[in-house]
């Protein structure tokens, strides 16, 4: 089964999750690709470990110590995926998501875009994106969609073949 890493900030908001599990990885499912979460690579437990430290200077010790656990989760998530699904909405691409195009690209990964959102948030009018973030999705072999059927004929082509 095609591997796909989903890129994105989605799981920082209720509302991002909700259309993560609800839209993205139902549609991934019914393509018979499978998604690599990084939002679920880590434990939750981890996190709400941390969470729970009340002395300041001991949660931003342990929050260091978790962020290169949760880094080093993403990367092997990158590296054993087949391609990327990288969610581009907000004012700006998200810089981890962004990050994650880059690593994507210089690994050879086929890179999809998604941005449904109709803000400006390319660098002049030729760029829909962040021109460098375009551009490694585009040299990946990849498109930037804008609507959920434009991203499942997408998936189609870069992953189904």
């Amino acid at each position: 089964m095609t591997k796909i890493y989903i890129a994105s900030p989605l799981g920082f908001s209720e509302s991002g999750r909700f259309f993560l599990y609800g839209k993205i990885v139902p549609l991934m499912d019914d393509l018979n690709l499978s998604s690599i979460d990084p939002w679920k690579l880590t434990p939750e437990n981890l996190i709400e470990r941390v969470n729970k430290i009340q002395d300041a200077d001991e949660r931003k010790d342990e929050w260091n110590k978790l962020n290169r656990i949760i880094a080093e989760n993403n990367k092997n998530g990158i590296i054993e995926s087949d391609g990327i699904l990288a969610i581009l909405d907000g004012t700006d691409v998200d810089s981890g998501t962004a990050s994650e195009i880059g690593f994507g690209y210089a690994m050879n990964k086929k890179i999809c875009g998604y941005r449904s959102d109709f803000r400006r948030a390319g660098d002049n009018e030729g760029a829909i994106v962040n021109l460098q973030v375009e551009y490694f999705i585009l040299n990946s072999g990849g498109r930037i969609v804008s609507d959920l059927l434009e991203l499942e004929n997408e998936l189609r082509r870069i992953f189904i073949f």
